[in-house]
Parts: C-alpha cells; sequence; structure tokens
C-alpha cells in the first residue's frame, strides 16, 4: 500500500492554518518549527541588531527577523531567523512578507533543525540564488558563511568560539563572536 502525504502550497497552508501560524513549505513539505529557545533568541537579537546598525548606518537596505514569510514561490515559504534585503530588491516587500529571494540569510541551528538548516534550506538557498548564505551554530560556538559563485555556494568563512566574522555581501561588516554567542550558557 503506498501512503501519500498531502503537500502545500502557500495558499493551501493559509486556507487550512490560521494566520499566526508558524510554519515553513519547502518543495511542498509543510514544517512546523518549534519555538525558538532561550539562546537562540539572544543570539539572533544580538546579532540583528550588528547587522540592523550597520545597514541603516550605511543605508544599504532592511533587515527582517523571524517570524516573516520569504515567499521564494509558492511551494517554498521560509522563516528565516535573520534576511537582509538591499534597497534594489525591497520592491519585493508585500503585506504577505518578502516574495522573492533575500540578499542575505541567517539560521541559527539546533539539533532538531540542523539537516534541515545545513543542508536543505542550504540547498534552496543556493537553488534560488541569496548571494549570502550564515550558518549560526550555538552549541559549538560557530559561523559559517557562504556566499554564491557561479550559482554555487563556496565558504567564505569559517569561525569557530572566537574571531571576527565578516561579510562578503555587506563590504565592512564585521561582528566578534563573543559578541554574539553568550557566555554564561
Amino acid at each position: 500500500m503506498e501512503t501519500l502525504l498531502k503537500t502545500y502550497t502557500y495558499q493551501d497552508f493559509h486556507n487550512e492554518f490560521p494566520a499566526e501560524t508558524r510554519c515553513e513549505i519547502i518543495d511542498n513539505e509543510l514544517f512546523m518549527p518549534p519555538a525558538p529557545n532561550t539562546e537562540h533568541q539572544d543570539i539572533s537579537r544580538d546579532l540583528s541588531v550588528e547587522i540592523l546598525l550597520f545597514v541603516r548606518n550605511k543605508q544599504l537596505g532592511k533587515i527582517y527577523i523571524a517570524p516573516f514569510d520569504v515567499i521564494l514561490d509558492e511551494n517554498n515559504v521560509v522563516q528565516p531567523d535573520i534576511i537582509f534585503i538591499s534597497n534594489e530588491n525591497l520592491k519585493h516587500l508585500t503585506k504577505r512578507g518578502f516574495e522573492g529571494v533575500p540578499d542575505l540569510v541567517v539560521e541559527i541551528i539546533s539539533p532538531s533543525t540542523f539537516y534541515r538548516d545545513s543542508v536543505e534550506k542550504k540547498d534552496l538557498y543556493e537553488q534560488f540564488g541569496v548571494k549570502e548564505y550564515w550558518i549560526v551554530e550555538p552549541a559549538n560556538k560557530v559561523i559559517e558563511i557562504f556566499t554564491l559563485q557561479n550559482g554555487k555556494y563556496i565558504l567564505h568563512q569559517f569561525i569557530a568560539e572566537q574571531g571576527k566574522v565578516q561579510s562578503k555581501l555587506l563590504q565592512g561588516f564585521e561582528v566578534d563572536l563573543k559578541d554574539i554567542f553568550p557566555q554564561n550558557m
């Protein structure tokens, strides 16, 4: 006997669930991530503030934090922890969220989202052309930055425990890991 799993589009989801339901759709498969823990929220807040201050000071565009729908297409809708949208792409902001490809995406991974964030979403972002993808791993105090070159992600930087990460896309932006990862957790 063959089991058929229900597939979803962005519209299907909104027809069946309350608007405030947090979910992602990857290749028509629905995922409902758990609520982030305290450490995740601390890292998200601190890193987003650092990026926001830089982007705002340089007038480069806008950043958004989860939960915020990024509608890559009707079959792929994600809620990255942090996104940067350049001035050039702000035209894709709508009442539904962002309908297009963000310039930079940050995902803060947990044990339950490790595979999805570091493999499935990385492949998805690469396929859709996200210029820079950050994977933040709190458990090991690691940040990996991937940049898109000729349609494929290349590791731009890998920093563990100490040091500064530097964005290739946001020229001049750098942040010290000690300012991002909680010291007493």
